[in-house]
C-alpha cells in the first residue's frame, strides 16, 4: 500500500450538522485507524477562515482512497469537499511519528 494525503474543506454553513455527525464521522476514521489505513489525521485552521482537516491515509489508489473516504458521514452528508493526492515523504518520517507523539502526550491544543 502507498500513502495518500486527504484534505478536508469544510463546506460554508455545515458547522451545525458536522456537530450533529461528528460522532459517526469519529467512529468512521477509527476503525480507519484500528484497520490501520488511518495513519494520521487532525484539523486545520479549526477557527479561522477555512477550517477543513489532513488525513494521511494508506491505499492502492487515488481511486481506493476516494472509495474509502466517501463513507465518511461528513462525505456523505455533504459536508466537505475532499482532495485525494499520493504522498511519498523522502524527509522527516520518523520525526512526525516523534512529533505526533510529543504532541498527543503534552495535549497540545494542535493535537485536538
Amino acid at each position: 500500500m502507498s500513502l495518500f494525503t486527504v484534505t478536508y474543506r469544510y463546506t460554508p454553513g455545515s458547522g451545525a450538522g458536522r456537530d450533529e455527525h461528528r460522532p459517526a464521522h469519529l467512529a468512521f476514521l477509527q476503525r480507519l485507524f484500528d484497520e490501520g489505513r488511518l495513519v494520521v489525521s487532525g484539523p486545520t485552521d479549526a477557527t479561522g477562515p477555512e477550517p477543513g482537516a489532513l488525513l494521511v491515509v494508506r491505499g492502492d489508489s487515488v481511486d481506493d482512497v476516494d472509495a474509502t473516504m466517501a463513507g465518511d458521514p461528513f462525505a456523505r452528508q455533504g459536508y466537505v469537499e475532499r482532495t485525494t493526492r499520493s504522498w511519498a515523504p523522502k524527509f522527516g518520517a520518523a520525526r512526525l511519528a516523534e512529533t505526533v507523539v510529543e504532541t498527543v502526550q503534552t495535549g497540545s491544543a494542535a493535537a485536538r
